[in-house]
Order: C-alpha cells, then sequence, then structure tokens
C-alpha cells in the first residue's frame, strides 16, 4: 500500500508521522520503502541520524519516486506543496492520504483548500490507479490540557468536510516526539511506555489493523 503523508500548511508535523510509521511497520517485520519529496529533506534527515547511530530496524528513504521493488510491503511518501510537481505526482499514484492537522482554525481552512486541491487530480492509470486515493485526517499537536478546546473544536470542524474519513485517534503536542525525532528514534522507541508511545501505537494499529496482532 502507498501511503501519502501530506498537507498543504506547514508545521503539521507531516515528516515525524511518516518517520514514525516507517519505524513502527519495520519493526512488524514490513518490508518498507519511503520517499522524502519535500525539499526540506527532513524524513531524509532523521533517517540519516538513525544510520549513524546504528539504530535498528533501519530502511531506505529515497529523494525521487521510482516503482517500488516487489518485495516491498509498504510505502510511505512525505511531500509538501513546496514541490508541487511531486505531491500532485503522489497522489495520483497513492492508495490513500494521511493528513494531520494542528488544532486551529487556520489549519482547518488550510485542510479545505488542499482537500479541493487534490480532488482534481486525477489517478495515474498507468500505474493501476483507477480510482483517487482515501482521504484521512487527524488532529496531530494536539492539546494536552483538558480545559483547553481547540482540539476538540478542529475535529468537529473537520467532521464537517465531505470526501474524508476523520479518525479520533490523536497525537499530543508533547516534548518526546521532538526529543525522539532529534535523535533518531520513534517516540515509541525512546519512551516505551509513556504517553506519545500509546497514542502513536493507538494511530498506527488504526492505519494498519492487520499488523496490530
Amino acid at each position: 500500500m502507498i501511503t501519502l503523508v501530506a498537507n498543504l500548511k506547514g508545521g503539521a508535523g507531516k515528516s515525524t508521522v511518516a518517520f514514525n510509521l516507517c519505524v513502527w511497520l519495520a519493526r512488524q517485520g514490513k518490508k518498507v520503502q519511503a520517499y522524502d519529496l519535500d525539499p526540506q529533506c527532513t524524513l531524509s534527515d532523521v533517517v540519516e541520524v538513525r544510520e549513524e547511530e546504528g539504530f535498528e530496524p533501519q530502511f531506505k528513504v529515497y529523494s525521487r519516486y521510482k516503482q517500488p521493488n516487489a518485495d516491498i510491503d509498504e510505502v510511505i511518501i512525505d511531500v509538501g506543496t513546496a514541490n508541487m510537481a511531486g505531491l500532485k505526482r503522489a497522489v495520483s499514484i497513492a492508495d490513500r492520504i494521511l493528513v494531520p492537522v494542528a488544532p486551529s482554525q487556520a489549519d482547518v481552512w488550510s485542510t479545505q483548500r488542499f482537500l479541493y486541491m487534490i480532488s482534481g487530480i486525477k489517478p495515474d492509470k498507468d500505474a493501476g490507479r483507477e480510482a483517487p486515493p482515501d482521504v484521512l485526517t487527524f488532529i496531530n499537536r494536539a492539546d494536552t490540557h483538558v480545559a483547553v478546546r481547540e482540539s476538540d473544536e478542529a475535529l468537529e470542524a473537520l467532521q464537517t468536510l465531505p470526501g474524508i474519513q476523520v479518525l479520533n485517534q490523536r497525537l499530543s503536542q508533547r516534548t518526546v516526539f521532538r526529543r525522539s525525532f532529534s535523535e533518531g528514534l520513534a517516540v515509541f522507541e525512546l519512551k516505551p511506555r509513556g504517553k506519545g508511545a500509546l497514542e502513536f501505537n493507538q494511530l498506527a494499529t488504526t492505519l494498519y489493523p492487520v499488523d496490530a496482532s
């Protein structure tokens, strides 16, 4: 399956999500191939740190898309609108698009524009795509204080947008996500019993339910 992690707005945390998904899948025994089509190359940088530190499991990340080898189980693509050609190409071949959304009205508006933009991209029939990709979205960098309502309000706003699946799972704004990422580790590797690890495992098993066993 080809999963594209993308968003129109910067700062949504897509590279962190993509990296953690890659590591999670690799730890499930899946053969993962990653593509970093974002000019900022954040995913490539963290994978390089992981390789230098010798953390296992490892996986390859490519800066240009090419047809995955037949033995590859899962493909993760990280791309933003800074590479519009790469984004359009990725949308045309993806099975699904995962859109992390920060809890603000500006991010909801941006997501709405993003959905409109990708709706005009036709599936690549030469790549075997007959239908547009499924679009899934979730709240990323959610508030951790129960008195703050922005995350709930953003979720409710996303649920009014047509043609998408809004996941109830959230990733909160936690220091452990930034710290683990800078060290080349997934959040569930740095603090396996932490709240961040629990949140991410819930998201990952929702996206890949077969692998939950």
